[in-house]
């Protein structure tokens, strides 16, 4: 073989492997940049409403860091003695703003807000609005019922109101949990425990004394108040208002007669001429005068 012919297998060889891996370049795909990812607190195992978190119920798991949510934990040891004021489940991000500050005790009274309040209500009746389906974590509207008596009562003996709207329960009884059924025993049922403002509690304790209460489910994400008005026996057809009284016919008052116009007064009389005395003279002579008196008409001479 020649080296000519050499050289040409050769120039042949490398301008082949040349375009292979120039192909083998172009065809292979540039490795994604790895996103930049973080360690964060998440719940080991469900964790119950109220329950005080052990560093056996926390873990740490990475994630992205574009898909942590705000306020999530990054130690665990920021997270332990502090309450769940909402269950927990496994593998869930620990936030912040779901825990209760820490060192401030354990039980129910975490989950009452600062400025918030929690009342029991305590009657048998609250359970027949739902059917026992009014659970640990629910919303719900507060109805007051008022009996009243007395023939001057509009609503015909008593009317049922709204209350108060979108209220959080916090406990069912003794049950701060949802029990796995999701509903409560009607029977047993005999009171429910709210978080309310101050000046709700005191409503809601007169009411309790002064009517019945009963209570309606809200959807978990209605929050808007409701436009509501006092119900009536008058709604239902059971009442019929009284008419009203015809206002009593006044009578005609009285017009004064005019005053009677007032006698023209008497017309003067004319200025009395005093006597005149004419003098007759007879010739050179100045004789006695002769007296002419005048005629006076309020004396009615003539």
């Amino acid at each position: 073989m020649s080296i000519r012919t050499v050289l040409i297998l050769l120039l042949a060889l490398v301008f082949g492997l040349s375009a292979a891996l120039g192909v083998n370049l172009l065809m292979r795909k540039p490795e994604p940049e790895k996103p930049p990812t973080e360690f964060v607190v998440v719940a080991s195992t469900n964790v119950p409403r109220f329950a005080t978190l052990t560093e056996n119920q926390l873990r740490l798991r990475e994630m992205p860091t574009d898909m942590i949510p705000s306020g999530a934990l990054t130690e665990i040891a920021d997270a332990v003695e502090r309450a769940v004021y909402s269950g927990l489940v496994r593998d869930e991000i620990v936030l912040d703003d779901k825990l209760s500050a820490k060192g401030k005790g354990r039980g129910m009274a975490t989950a009452v807000k600062k400025g918030m309040r929690a009342f029991t209500i305590s009657t048998t009746t609250l359970a027949s609005g739902v059917a026992g389906f009014i659970l640990p974590g629910s919303r719900v509207d507060v109805l007051l019922t008022v009996t009243r008596s007395g023939q001057s009562d509009p609503t015909g003996g008593g009317h049922t109101s709204t209350l108060l709207q979108d209220v959080e329960i916090l406990a069912v009884d003794q049950l701060v949990k949802a029990p796995s059924e999701n509903r409560v025993d009607p029977k047993e049922l005999r009171s429910v425990t709210l978080l309310v403002t101050p000046q709700q509690a005191a409503k809601l304790d007169l009411g309790q004394n002064k009517g019945t209460l009963h209570l309606t489910l809200r959807n978990p994400d209605d929050h808007d108040p409701a436009v509501t008005r006092p119900a009536t026996l008058a709604d239902l057809g059971l009442y019929e208002e009284p008419p009203a009284k015809q206002p009593e016919a006044k009578e005609p008052e009285k017009v004064a007669a005019p005053a009677a116009a007032p006698a023209p007064a008497p017309a003067p009389l004319p200025p009395i001429v005093p006597p005149a005395r004419i003098r007759v003279m007879r010739g050179a002579l100045e004789g006695g005068g002769v007296l002419f008196e005048p005629i006076d008409p309020a004396r009615g001479e003539r």
